[in-house]
């Protein structure tokens, strides 16, 4: 399965959000500039400190205008269990088919158990792809001030 270039345009997805309604990618970041990450599962300590690290920087985040989402294959009641736990004040979007996400952006997969690694990208106002990172084991991932200092770079030489 390839693996998104920056430019390309960022596949559809739609997935079920914890607060209910539906997450459309890359429709529902667009008009701004947009990460996603794709965690491991709530059960991954490094992804756990990268979605808190991302709540934390709410504010930088919308000051840059920057919005984010997040996605991962666990279901309902354990994606809503780590929202609240972490507080997290951004969508999350649950019960991610691993490998129909994993076709459409080129995520590495875990086999067993089945669950999606690591990956994130972000967007730009035209739902092309700024930037991807792509890991294939439990550590390599975006972190919000790396991703504020993009966004203020790429607007800045626009």
């Amino acid at each position: 399965m390839p693996r998104l270039e920056n430019g390309q345009n960022f596949p559809s997805l739609k997935l079920p959000l914890v607060s209910g309604g539906t997450l459309s990618l890359p429709d529902d970041l667009a008009g701004g500039f947009g990460v996603v990450l794709i965690y491991r599962g709530s059960w991954c300590p490094y992804c756990n400190a990268q979605l808190s690290a991302f709540s934390r920087a709410k504010e930088e985040l919308d000051a840059a205008g920057i919005k984010v989402v997040a996605l991962s294959v666990d279901d309902e009641a354990t994606s809503t269990e780590l929202v609240e736990k972490r507080r997290l004040n951004f969508p999350v979007a649950h019960s991610a088919d691993a490998d129909t996400v994993a076709e459409a952006v080129g995520a590495y997969v875990n086999d067993d158990p089945r669950y999606l690694q690591s990956t994130g990208f972000v967007l730009a106002p035209d739902g092309t792809v700024v930037t991807a990172v792509y890991s294939s084991g439990a550590i390599g991932r975006l972190l919000p001030e790396d991703v504020v200092g993009l966004v203020r770079y790429a607007k800045e030489h626009a």
